[in-house]
Formats: C-alpha cells, sequence, structure tokens
C-alpha cells in the first residue's frame, strides 16, 4: 500500500483543503483510500470518511503507544490502495523532548515511513516561499519531502516564482491552488461545522475533487509517494469497551467520538446502541452502560433541557447501572449550563458540575489522568491519555470526589479533576488510550 502524509508549517494553509480533495479524488479514481488523521481530532475524520468512502481513523504519538499506532494503522490498511494521512498544526509542532513521542504529524510520518507532502500558503511572498520548504526539508531528518502545493496563488507570475525557487532546491512543485474560495468549508469554534450538518456535503466533496484535479499533478504525486512501512510491533487497542452493550448519545449536540474508539469497542464484541438526546430520545435500559461523548451542547441547551424524556430516562439508568460524560456530556450531566446569551438551562443533575459558555475561555491540551475510582474508564489507578478542547468555564463542582488526578504535557504538578457520584463520571479531558 502506498502512502504520503499532507503537512503545512501552520494551522490555517490548506492541508484540509488539499486533504479532502486528494481523498475525494482518488476515490474518484476507483483506489480504495485509507483515510488518517494525525493528532486530536474529532472533526477531520468524518470528512475524511465522506470523501474517502471508507472510515477514517486518528492516529497520535503523544497519546497512543507505539503498539497502539501500529494495530490502527494495521486494520486501517486493510483492503486499502493507498493510505492518505493529515497533519495537524505546523507539521513538527507537538509537546516533549521525547523523540518520536511527540504528538506530531512529523512522528507519525517517521514511525509509518511516509514522505510528505507539503502544502505552502504563499499569499504575500514568492521567493520566500523557498527559505520555508527548504527549512521543512532539513529539520529533521527522519522525514523526507516528497513535493510541495503550493495555496493561494494569485497569478501565473506568482506561481512561476514561487515555483521556480522551490524546485531550485531539488522540491518539485506537484500543484499551485488558485484562491478560491467558493470551494472553503463553513467553521464554528471548535473548528469545521460537522460533516453531518454540512449543506450539500457531497457536492462540495465533488467540487474538491474536481478542484485537486485540475490543480495537482496527482499521476506525478503518486509515483513519488512511498509505500507504507510495515510494523514489527505487536498490535494492542487502545481501549477496552466500557461495557458489552453500550448506550451512546449520537447526534449534532453529541458527536465527538474517535472512529477508533467504536471500532475497537466492535471488535471485541460489544453492541453500540446509539441515541438521540436532542429527539428526546432515553438510553436503551437494557444497556450495561450509557456514554454521552463531547459535541456541542452549548448550542442546544434549551432543547436539551426541555427534552424530558432523555433527562427522565438517563436518570432511570443512572440509578442503577454507570453513565459517563465526556466534555459536552459531562456539562449536560451536571445541574446547569449557562449559555452564551446568559441563560441558565438545567441539565440532569447527576453531578454538581455548573458550566457556563457566556464568557469564552479556552482550554486545550492534552491530558494525562489516573483513575481515583473504578468505573467505564477502567479500574482505580489506570493510566489514561487524552486531550481537552473547549471555551466551557467551570462555576462549580459542587460536593462530588474527583473523577481523576490529571496532568497536563509540560510538566505542571497534577491536579485532581473531573467528576464522580455514585456510578455516574464525567470529565472534561476527551480519553485517547489507556497507556498504562
Amino acid at each position: 500500500m502506498k502512502g504520503f502524509l499532507i503537512a503545512s508549517v501552520r494551522s490555517g494553509a490548506g492541508k484540509t483543503t488539499v486533504s479532502l480533495g486528494l481523498m475525494a479524488a482518488l476515490a474518484k479514481r476507483g483506489l480504495k483510500v485509507a483515510p488518517v488523521k494525525c493528532g486530536p481530532d474529532y472533526i477531520d475524520p468524518a470528512f475524511h470518511a465522506a470523501a474517502a468512502g471508507r472510515p477514517g481513523v486518528n492516529l497520535d504519538s503523544w497519546a497512543m503507544t507505539p503498539e497502539q499506532v501500529a494495530g490502527l494503522v494495521a486494520r486501517q490498511a486493510e483492503g486499502a490502495d493507498v493510505l492518505v494521512a493529515e497533519g495537524l498544526m505546523g507539521l513538527f509542532d507537538g509537546v516533549g523532548r521525547e523523540i518520536g513521542r511527540t504528538g506530531s504529524s512529523a512522528d507519525i510520518a517517521a514511525a509509518l515511513g511516509l514522505k510528505v507532502l507539503l502544502v505552502l500558503d504563499v499569499t504575500g511572498q514568492s521567493t520566500s516561499a523557498a527559505a520555508v520548504a527548504l527549512g521543512a526539508k532539513l529539520l529533521d531528518p527522519r522525514l523526507t519531502i516528497l513535493g510541495v502545493v503550493l495555496n493561494r496563488v494569485g497569478s501565473e507570475r506568482h506561481r512561476r516564482l514561487c515555483t521556480e525557487a522551490i524546485e531550485a532546491l531539488g522540491l518539485p512543485v506537484l500543484g499551485a491552488l488558485p484562491r478560491e474560495a467558493t470551494i472553503e468549508l463553513p467553521e464554528r469554534h471548535l473548528g469545521l461545522v460537522q460533516a453531518e450538518e454540512t449543506d450539500d456535503l457531497h457536492r462540495r466533496l465533488d467540487a474538491l475533487a474536481d478542484f485537486a484535479e485540475r490543480n495537482v499533478d496527482i499521476d506525478r504525486l503518486i509515483d513519488l509517494c512511498g509505500n507504507v512501512a510495515p510494523s514489527t510491533l505487536a498490535a494492542t487497542a487502545p481501549l477496552s469497551p466500557p461495557g458489552q452493550r453500550i448506550a451512546l448519545a449520537r447526534d449534532a449536540a453529541f458527536s465527538f467520538v474517535y472512529p477508533h474508539h467504536l471500532a475497537a469497542w466492535r471488535s471485541a464484541g460489544a453492541e453500540i446502541l446509539s441515541f438521540s438526546p436532542l429527539a428526546d430520545e432515553a438510553p436503551d435500559p437494557t444497556a450495561d452502560v450509557c456514554w454521552l461523548p463531547g459535541g456541542y451542547p452549548e448550542l442546544h441547551a434549551g432543547a436539551l433541557a426541555a427534552a424530558d424524556g432523555f433527562l427522565e430516562g438517563l436518570r432511570r439508568f443512572a440509578t442503577e447501572k454507570p453513565v459517563h460524560g465526556e466534555c459536552g456530556g459531562y456539562m449536560v450531566l451536571g445541574m446547569g449550563l449557562v449559555d452564551a446569551t446568559g441563560t441558565r438551562h438545567a441539565m440532569a443533575g447527576l453531578l454538581g458540575l455548573e458550566t457556563s459558555y457566556e464568557k469564552r475561555r479556552l482550554h486545550l491540551g492534552y491530558r494525562r489522568a489516573r483513575l481515583l475510582a473504578d468505573g467505564p474508564l477502567g479500574p482505580t489507578g489506570a493510566i489514561l491519555s487524552g486531550h481537552e478542547f473547549h471555551y466551557a468555564s467551570t462555576q462549580t463542582t459542587g460536593s462530588d470526589a474527583p473523577l481523576a488526578e490529571v496532568a497536563d504535557a509540560h510538566g505542571n504538578a497534577p491536579i485532581l479533576d473531573g467528576s464522580r457520584r455514585g456510578s455516574v463520571s464525567g470529565s472534561f479531558f476527551h480519553v485517547i488510550a489507556r497507556v498504562d
């Protein structure tokens, strides 16, 4: 199986546009595309799945062990012709100093032997773009830059100046994308508007595929990219299923579930019973556990507060069986949620948590958690890696016991975080893998 990684030196340079365009174009050519997203991202993999026609997966060198990465790649590669990975942030951006375990896209490229297709936003520059390309070529000796795609090119002269300077370095320029606002996807505060909420998604993806075909030399790209390096590591699953039958909230308010969790749970024989709180559906009472993932409850707080069937069903479920909430799901398990207008909405009241989205404050970064009690995430003392990304603020957690001792990736002292009361638990960090 061939493969390559699409990266840039910063966010917002056009990685997703190029990734979706190439995935969709390759799929339209009849190739079986295995999509990959580097790092902790819920939204891009859903777009990848729509563009490629098969599920995406996240790979993360900080949050996952090398064995877990190997297992996910092996599963993703089954029956595929080409693996297309999209990087996160800048190619080399990560945390810590442990080589190969920083969470950077460069780590994933090196681990899989993927050559890098570098996307450069050349707005406001021409020959100087070559300096950026040269830096990317030289900075990490583990990597090979297979070529460059220029983005937001203003004219033929602009394209020629950038191309001549970059190709003088021995780097082929494989594409030049003109400025084209009509192909941009809508965004909101946590990234792109979700795939299932995007109007005319397939029409947009067809347009991106045509855009890539017109402006990127795809044949040459495939010729230049190498094969995915086979792993000699014993594959392991990132997270065991929290129960045999899992009631999983799934709708526009609860959608942040990593594809690798769902795949691993199903592979282990677990059954996932989806329900929609926004449709006033309650968790299946025959399930062993209820899982409320993150998403956008702050945008649907009024509808959730009025969903009596969901709230009463959730409360009944929690009297006998475990319930866990991540980020947005955690907020809904609390007493109340204040929306952007300052209006408080009563939530399930299963935890003492009160949150507010009125005054937005960014909480972002990797987390390492040690569980303080048995629960759906694992036994007491289990070590989990995860990520936190939200704008809500905690006003109080009430008298509930903390769920875990949590540290960030920068060496700061651990803090007590999350909440647990009886069989109900929650936290703002999204679990990526168990790593103990």
